[in-house]
């Protein structure tokens, strides 16, 4: 009994554990976002993102250090990741912007992740129990399911962006239709009124 409650306690950790932050927000045109987060020096960190819709899919980015130094800046990139370790603690601050675009604005998503990842359990000064043969498998099912849901997100993404780009590229099809359609239509109605004009008796000539 106390082995079952064992695994359902490490079960409830492996589900309820979360580390670093995601997020997915809407960066209008000609606007910039920034982010702040609070890093201890010498602490691993990392930041990934990527343009989910609008426009060419780029935003610039900047990373900044609490003194004002520029880490990481570049402009008009679709996806990037950035590992950096501080040399200081502080504040720093990171900054999407879309000030290039005049009318189009994009969804940005970003993972900030601080720090390594904690051991689930201490494995010094233990035996080889049967309890620790259980550990060991759920920090290998800890270790799977972290790899799945990272290619869940990845998945999520693509799949967003290729809507995107779906639902663009069909609305063109539909207005450029649209417009053929409409020409086509003008031109027909011009051939006719041509026609008629041929064969249209001139009640004011003489014969």
């Amino acid at each position: 009994m106390e082995r079952l409650l064992a695994a359902w306690s490490l079960i409830f950790v492996l589900i309820s554990v979360v580390f670093g932050t995601e997020l997915t927000f809407e960066l209008p045109d000609s606007e910039k976002q920034c982010f702040f987060e609070q890093i201890e020096k010498g602490v691993q960190s990392t930041i990934e993102f990527q343009v989910i819709t609008g426009g060419q899919y780029d935003v610039d980015m900047e990373l900044t250090a609490p003194n004002g130094q520029t880490l990481y800046k570049d402009v008009k990139k679709q996806y990037d990741s950035f590992t950096w370790t501080p040399d200081q603690t502080g504040v720093y601050k990171f900054c999407f912007s879309n000030e290039f675009s005049t009318f189009s604005h994009k969804v940005v998503y970003f993972d900030f992740q601080v720090g390594e990842e904690k051991p689930l359990f201490d494995q010094e000064n233990k035996q080889a129990t049967a309890m620790t043969m259980m550990e060991n498998s759920a920090v290998n099912i800890h270790e799977d399911l972290k790899s799945v849901l990272d290619y869940q997100t990845h998945h999520k993404l693509r799949e967003a962006q290729g809507r995107s780009f779906a639902e663009d590229l069909n609305d063109r099809v539909f207005y450029w239709s649209l417009g053929q359609s409409i020409i086509i239509l003008m031109i027909g109605v011009g051939q006719v009124l041509i026609l008629r004009s041929f064969f249209t008796d001139k009640r004011g000539s003489k014969p």
